[in-house]
């Protein structure tokens, strides 16, 4: 059956959670939903506010919404399965249970408790992302919700603490806390707290209570741009881990780094810059063969300049702003790195000569050396066709060698050269970088503009109102934008071509790659709400896999501004209650129209004791019947409003299809009547009945195949029958009528 995810998961990111304090707590109603269907995703149009309520006032505010038309949600169990569910089930009694809830970018409003959500003890998924107007706290109650394995909330303003009752959520796959039950979670696969207010320690297991070391399948550690503090204890890492993405930058962090990590060789990207961590870096680090970026900065690190040697995958390295010994470049300066793209040691204590080595690795763009005592620098005959940028002013330069075949970027400025032969050289002026703003490439548009809300698709050239937002890549293996356009951005963002316009990717202060993204509406002006919902929970669900040189991402969308048919108004959480109980009732309808033999039970309209009760004929869905190889060219059409096609099941029987036409149909009651009789008739001179269809208002029965085909046919071939024969004949199709 078709599933509305795939990959669970939960973001916690930008939401302002902090260590200590909270709001208050209002009840969200979510009431009976709990008898929902299996799984199904929200599309609601207009919901009201409000409390906890007495029935009376909910069954009037109920029907008050249903009258304002509110928007339900469908199915995400197939409801073509449903009739043959009935027919295995028949006299059992079936419940259901709702198992996901996607609200991505309605506009909710509101505050978020879990005293009425706890009571969908099935709900596997939740995800409330980009509802900036969602506030107040996380409830303790959530935790009461043991299956649920995706619960994204990035992009909203929750507050207060993260509930340490949220460890006990053991099904849980990518998820997000800090408190050291987290550490029960043995499924946990991606911990992304990032951009919020967390304080304290990162939590280690002791003899008593559990810590982050225990989750030894997680993969991501988003921590990044917190107030955590403490040291980052040796614990933390094992050689058991299987980490690939470590984010602790904008941290308050001290301590030294822990040699622990080099034993985690599934690492791709460090982040530890921006922290106030000391000492010496660990000579492990250079057991880290696959990390693609290690960023050191802005720390208070001393000691010799880490050596890297050992880091064969490493594409991005940044040790600027620390305290190291000084000394001339390290060796592994001039060792070829293939895939190294940028290096960066700023503000620190190089001396001496730079390797001209260096500038002939293959694919580097980007060296940043400004503000060390390096004296003397001598290009080579080797450079690098990719190499855009040298930036070495503020240095003790007093002798710089050329080479001519280099003629991009290259900053001397405040080195003693700059004050005698190279005076008057670009090289020792200020130079002015112009960045041209990237946007993708439209179609021939001409001079065609939009109103401020609306935005120009690149492909139709129409204006429309697309679904905006924010890319952040947390950690690219690049740093130089200035080749953007030589290839399409949308490309190396793994972007289908289309109605995707993206604009200005620039790198800011955190060194995250922030790309503006707008997706434009196939036909229309608007996205509906359930198109906003699946794009939001591909983004943020992380399904959305861009080229893995991006690294680790997150995307904010921007409020959506729906058309006044689709529920232009923002949505509360008040009465969501409300909401779930007609998605029962829409859902109820949405199965009975799509499964005639709900009407067929005890309990139906028809009230004829049950599904049809069959002798040797089977039930037949509507796709097996239409994916036959021979099902449907071509149909041979009875005076009965009926059409006859002859189809190879895929047992290979070789059938004929009865196949009513609108407008001629039987009643359910009628049908079910027919079938049961022909399932019962075997005569010589009868076809006997294979079986039936009764889905998706079809009403089909599936004969055996006659080979003479019809009598049409056999008197075009002269195979006359004699006059008594014609006589029985004609009796017996009156009989059958």
């Amino acid at each position: 059956m078709p599933t509305y995810f795939s990959i669970p998961q939960l973001c916690l990111d930008r939401r302002k959670v902090i260590s200590r304090g909270g709001q208050r707590d209002l009840k969200t109603t979510l009431l009976s939903s709990r008898e929902e269907i299996r799984s199904f995703q929200t599309e609601p149009n207009r919901i009201l506010s409000g409390e906890t309520m007495e029935s009376i006032l909910l069954l009037l505010l109920l029907f008050l919404a249903c009258c304002a038309g509110l928007y339900t949600a469908f199915a995400l169990t197939d409801s073509r399965d449903a009739a043959k569910i009935l027919v295995e089930h028949s006299g059992k009694e079936l419940h259901s249970r709702v198992t996901a809830l996607g609200l991505s970018t309605m506009g909710l409003k509101g505050i978020l408790s879990g005293g009425d959500i706890a009571q969908l003890t099935e709900l596997i998924s939740l995800d409330l992302s980009f509802n900036r107007g969602l506030t107040g706290t996380l409830s303790p109650q959530i935790g009461n919700l043991q299956k649920l394995n995706i619960l994204i909330l990035a992009g909203c303003s929750f507050t207060g603490i993260i509930p340490k009752e949220l460890g006990n959520l053991v099904e849980l796959s990518f998820f997000g806390g800090i408190h050291p039950s987290l550490g029960n979670l043995s499924k946990l696969y991606w911990l992304d707290l990032a951009e919020n207010q967390l304080t304290g320690p990162l939590p280690v297991s002791n003899s008593t209570t559990p810590g982050l070391d225990l989750l030894l399948k997680a993969k991501h550690f988003h921590l990044n741009k917190n107030q955590l503090s403490g040291p980052i204890l040796p614990k933390l890492f094992t050689s058991k881990m299987v980490l690939i993405h470590v984010l602790f930058d904008g941290n308050h962090l001290s301590g030294s780094i822990p040699s622990t990590i080099g034993f985690i060789q599934t690492l791709e990207v460090l982040r530890l810059d921006r922290n106030s961590l000391t000492g010496p870096v660990p000579s492990s680090l250079n057991n880290l063969t696959s990390i693609n970026e290690l960023n050191l900065a802005h720390n208070q690190l001393t000691g010799p300049v880490p050596d890297l040697t050992g880091m064969e995958s490493l594409s991005y390295v940044d040790l600027s702003n620390n305290s190291f010994d000084q000394s001339e470049a390290p060796s592994w300066f001039s060792t070829t790195k293939q895939s190294l793209t940028t290096l960066v040691m700023e503000y620190g204590t190089l001396e001496g000569k730079v390797p001209q080595n260096l500038f002939g690795f293959p694919q580097l763009q980007q060296v940043k050396l400004r503000n060390n005592a390096s004296n003397t620098l001598e290009m080579g005959d080797r450079i690098s066709q990719q190499l855009q940028l040298i930036d070495l002013q503020n240095n003790h330069m007093s002798s710089v060698t050329f080479n001519s075949a280099y003629r991009n970027t290259l900053i001397l400025i405040g080195n003693p050269v700059c004050t005698t032969d190279l005076s008057n050289t670009t090289y020792c002026q200020l130079q002015h970088q112009t960045e041209n703003p990237y946007s993708t490439r439209q179609a021939n548009c001409g001079t065609t503009s939009c109103p401020p809300e609306q935005g120009l698709d690149p492909q139709s050239c129409e204006c429309a109102y697309p679904y905006e937002g924010r890319l952040y890549f947390r950690a690219p293996f690049f740093r130089d934008l200035s080749n953007i356009t030589k290839a399409p951005l949308w490309i190396k963002l793994g972007l289908t071509l289309g109605s995707v316009s993206l604009q200005n990717p620039f790198f800011n202060i955190d060194d995250y790659l922030q790309v503006q993204l707008q997706l434009f509406p196939s036909t229309g002006k608007y996205f509906n709400r359930s198109e906003i919902q699946r794009i939001g929970f591909y983004l943020s669900n992380k399904k959305y896999k861009p080229l893995p040189e991006f690294g680790p991402y997150y995307f904010i969308a921007y409020p959506y501004a729906f058309s006044v048919e689709h529920g232009g108004m923002s949505l509360s959480l008040g009465v969501v209650g409300i909401y779930a109980i007609q998605q029962k009732s829409r859902a109820k309808r949405a199965i009975e129209s799509s499964n005639p033999f709900t009407s067929w039970g005890p309990s139906g309209e028809d009230n004829s004791g049950g599904p049809p009760q069959l002798k040797g004929a089977r039930w037949f869905s509507y796709d097996e019947l239409e994916s036959a190889p021979t099902i449907f060219p071509k149909a041979m059409k009875l005076d009965l409003g009926a059409l006859v096609y002859r189809g190879t099941l895929s047992s290979g029987v070789v059938v004929a299809i009865k196949r009513a036409q609108q407008g001629s149909m039987q009643g359910g009651l009628e049908f079910k009547t027919e079938i049961e009789l022909l399932s019962r008739v075997h005569h010589k001179n009868l076809v006997g009945l294979v079986g039936f269809c009764f889905e998706q208002g079809e009403q089909m029965l599936v004969y055996e195949l006659c080979p003479m085909e019809h009598l049409e046919t056999a008197c075009l071939r002269n195979l006359a029958l004699p006059w008594i024969g014609k006589k029985d004949l004609a009796l017996l199709l009156v009989q059958l009528e």
